[in-house]
């Protein structure tokens, strides 16, 4: 038995087989064309973006029955960009003047909006890097005649380098087990969705096409891979495998009852979120609200400090999803465990107690209101209430 050590995604636990998934062979030939033939491979693109619309389509209608609108949203994202003007120019251009196949101009289109997504300061334009790779991987797949993803006709684990959202909705839920990730973030799209439906996962673990096949346990809560485990650890897992399914099934009991107690006092649960996408699991485990907005993350998310129409866009959203009911935005809670490169913190003996939330944002009234005013804008949208972190004295509040 071998003990891998990762981050974890969701908390959950998986036992099963590792279906090793290699994207590696996806390399496009570049095929010169001559001029006859350029008019004609102008079509074959054309065509192309007809198909892979229609794919994309597909998976926001299963993403909307599997994840919510929330999440669905994404591929909404992916049939505007499919179809976005400049995307679509550079790539007939390089049809056009480089007289090559459309396979090799989507690729090198792909690669080149996505590096000038990724060199862009607002964040949300930053996320559309991933968004156009994937648009563009799925065109090529279309061109080349290829199925797009990962398919497999039993419950197993997947291992891959990444998965694009598109690949990881497109699965047959019934039958992924649990998911490893060799690269790829705790907050990306993927990581989202796998938490939006509830399939234990971790990032960070260093993977060998050698593992096709083995049995392995996922565990969730530790963000750990167990390869080839001993029967004792095995019968470890299973059982607290079935404690947690049992939880779950008690707490989908009290879905759609009121929040009282048995002594007739009522309550209001709700919910804490990390993003906009956490807001789809709000609704779908009918919380009265959001108790706690982690605007942190935000802020972990980026690589700069968010302009205000980041968190504007963030907040808006969030509130609208909300329809009304009650969103509790806590303010910049950066210090101690959680840092940002480009704040350039001090080290401290007592990062806990130091320079962190409330504190960085008195000393930094720029930063402090860039976030206030975008949260007073998106409380025009719904019903927005700010916490102010790490308080301790009233001269602070004043």
């Amino acid at each position: 038995m071998e003990k891998f050590l990762g981050k974890s995604i969701f908390k959950g636990v998986a036992i099963g087989e590792i279906f090793f998934y290699d994207k590696s062979d996806g390399t496009v030939k570049r095929v010169t064309l001559a001029d006859s033939e350029i008019n004609a491979e102008r079509a074959r693109f054309e065509s192309a973006k007809v198909v892979a619309a229609s794919q994309i389509h597909g998976l926001y209608e299963k993403a909307l029955a599997e994840v919510g609108e929330a999440e669905a949203g994404i591929f909404e994202i992916h049939e505007m960009l499919i179809d976005d003007e400049d995307y679509n120019d550079q790539i007939l251009e390089i049809i056009n003047t480089q007289k090559v196949n459309a396979e090799y101009a989507v690729s090198v289109a792909g690669d080149n909006c996505s590096k000038l997504f990724s060199s862009m300061e607002d964040e949300y334009m930053r996320g559309r890097a991933a968004d156009i790779l994937d648009v563009s991987s799925r065109l090529v797949s279309v061109l080349l005649g290829k199925t797009s993803g990962a398919t497999f006709d039993k419950p197993i684990i997947i291992a891959a380098d990444d998965l694009a959202p598109s690949e990881t909705v497109q699965m047959d839920k019934d039958k992924l087990l649990g998911i490893v990730l060799q690269s790829g973030s705790v907050s990306s799209h993927t990581a989202i969705l796998a938490r939006t439906m509830t399939i234990p996962a971790i990032t960070g673990i260093t993977l060998s096409p050698e593992w096709h096949g083995k049995q392995a346990i996922i565990d969730g809560f530790e963000g750990a891979l167990y390869l080839e485990p001993t029967a004792e650890v095995l019968d470890k897992f299973v059982k607290k495998q079935n404690e947690e399914s049992e939880k779950r099934r008690l707490l989908q009991e009290l879905k759609g009852k009121d929040d009282v107690t048995k002594s007739g006092r009522h309550l209001k649960l709700y919910c804490n979120i990390v993003s906009v996408a956490d807001v789809a699991l709000v609704q779908k485990n009918d919380a009265k609200g959001v108790g706690l907005f982690r605007s942190e993350f935000i802020y972990l998310d980026s690589k700069d400090y968010p302009t205000e129409e980041t968190h504007f866009q963030n907040y808006r959203q969030v509130a609208e999803l909300m329809a009304g009911k009650k969103v509790i935005v806590r303010t910049l809670d950066i210090g101690a465990d959680k840092q940002a490169d480009y704040f350039n913190l001090p080290k401290e003996e007592n990062p806990a107690m130091g320079f962190r939330a409330i504190r960085i944002c008195l000393e930094k009234p720029e930063i402090f209101k860039t976030q206030l005013r975008a949260l007073l804008r998106a409380s025009a949208y719904g019903n927005i209430a700010i916490m102010y972190p790490m308080i301790i004295s009233v001269d602070e509040v004043l």
